[in-house]
């Protein structure tokens, strides 16, 4: 005669189907709990984990999934505890309890929920192992977006906050800070990236003589369990963070700062391989940034001898020839019988003057620094008058008489940017005005005999003196 089949046999079968194909751990604790429950009809059943942290569990503030049901009065009902095991690590115990009519549990319901206890076992060890690679794409994937977006930004500041923006949202933190070294021997927060208030965190400095200094500028990690009580930290901002960690941004050698990911107060722990994914996200971070700070290196050297091969070919080819152009202009004149065109060939001559010196000025232009703020009066004279174009809808011509930037002394040259700015000001205000002269020349007689620099601002708005057009402000200053 065959034997039957034990009526519970496709229960566990069920249990052990739903406790080996889901990947999810939450979803898979709550199978396994759910299972063991229909599988020895407790009217409760719970998996306590031994370490909430390393679970995930902690993250919702659990230590336990259990299935709903009336609680027993303790000691009164009769409870069977058997241990989850993932290889030699105990990960939680399944408790049930609650038979009907206060049943005792069974000597096979023991080995049943342990056969289950065993599956979920190695479906949990599974879980982990796929989130551990989710975690790990996650990250790559991060770092592979980080690089591509600081190769083509522009600014440093830009770099810096898609990095903190970037590692803040990878690592679950409460903030994303970038610190760099500051002149004291300390480290300052220069950004921060945060869904709260990252503006209150700028400027906040790890004072020197901090123990946690030496390995920041060292280049080594520090792994903090508690920010606002840890002795280490000196920032005004400490107090609102719990676990953090500080990675070194170095790359050959060079320390770039440091990216810190402070959480909550009160937070999960950051586990180990958060810890060595964090750790080698801002390793390749680093490299973008050095990466990103060279190509924009070349392609300021690449404008800057863009900039001097223009200025070379007009002051080789340009300069020469109208130079050329006007001493050609100038033998025409005094050649005899030219008296009746004599007029039309000097203005031709101080229209070629004038010009040549318009393309000094512009060469003089190009070949300073586009970022560098001018030192000279010249160089700052231009940038005035570039300025003023915005408001004038053209360029101003602007001319240069004599070593301004040399016998002009800086008290005299401020003054003198103070009553050009003032005159271009009134001719942008001035109705009808398309041209406006500048002209800056040393040294400039006064009435008196005494040396000084003289600037001329000469405009063709309505208002002027001759036939209600054109008005020339008027500047000097003894040197």
């Amino acid at each position: 005669m065959t034997a039957r089949p034990a009526p519970r046999l496709p229960r566990l079968l069920e249990a052990l189907l739903g406790a080996g194909t889901d990947l999810d751990l939450r979803g898979l604790l709550r199978h396994i709990v759910d299972g063991a429950a229909e599988l020895t009809g407790a009217g409760r059943a719970a998996l306590v984990v031994t370490d909430p942290g390393e679970s995930g569990l902690a993250e919702s503030g659990l230590a336990e999934i259990r299935t709903p049901g009336p609680d027993p009065v303790p000691g009164t009902a009769p409870l069977l505890r058997v241990p989850i095991h993932v290889g030699d690590e105990e990960f939680g115990e399944l408790r049930l309890t609650g038979r009907p009519g206060a049943a005792p549990f069974t000597v096979e319901d023991e080995q049943l929920l342990r056969v289950l206890a065993t599956q979920a076992g190695v479906s949990i060890g599974n879980a982990r192992l796929y989130e551990t690679a989710r975690q790990r794409e996650r990250w790559i994937e991060g770092a592979a977006a980080v690089t591509t977006a600081l190769l083509t930004e522009e600014g440093a500041d830009d770099a810096l906050t898609t990095v903190a923006e970037r590692a803040r949202l990878l690592a679950g933190a409460s903030a994303g800070v970038i610190l760099h070294p500051t002149a004291e021997g300390g480290m300052s927060i220069v950004t921060a990236s945060s869904p709260d208030d990252p503006d209150g965190m700028l400027g906040a400095t790890i004072t020197p003589g901090s123990p946690v200094l030496e390995q920041l500028l060292g280049g080594e990690p520090v792994f903090i369990e508690d920010s606002a009580t840890d002795p280490r930290m000196t920032t005004h901002v400490r107090h609102r963070f719990g676990p953090s960690m500080m990675l070194p941004l170095q790359a050959g050698g060079r320390l770039i700062g440091t990216l810190a990911l402070p959480r909550r107060r009160g937070g999960r722990p950051y586990t180990d391989l958060e810890r060595l994914l964090a750790t080698q996200f801002a390793s390749q971070a680093a490299l973008a940034l050095v990466l990103a700070d060279a190509r924009r290196g070349r392609e300021r050297l690449a404008v800057y001898e863009d900039r001097d091969r223009i200025a070379r070919d007009l002051h080789d080819l340009v300069v020469q020839r109208l130079f050329a152009t006007g001493m050609m202009l100038e033998s025409t004149r005094r050649r005899p019988g030219a008296d009746d065109v004599g007029d039309i060939l000097g203005r031709a001559v101080d229209e070629l003057r004038s010009t040549v010196g318009e393309v000094r000025t512009t060469i003089f232009a190009l070949q300073q620094p586009p970022a560098d703020r001018p030192t000279g009066l010249r160089g700052r004279v231009l940038r005035e008058t570039a300025s003023a174009a915005a408001r004038l809808g053209f360029a101003p011509s602007t001319h240069f008489a004599g070593a301004v930037d040399t016998r002009v002394p800086d008290r005299v040259a401020d003054r003198l940017l103070t009553a050009l700015r003032d005159a271009l000001a009134d001719a942008s205000a001035r109705p009808g005005v398309s041209r406006v002269e500048v002209t800056v020349e040393t040294p400039a007689r006064s009435p008196d005999g005494r040396d000084g620099v003289r600037l001329r601002v000469v405009d063709d708005g309505e208002g002027g003196p001759e036939e209600g057009r054109g008005t020339t402000v008027a500047w000097w200053a003894p040197l």
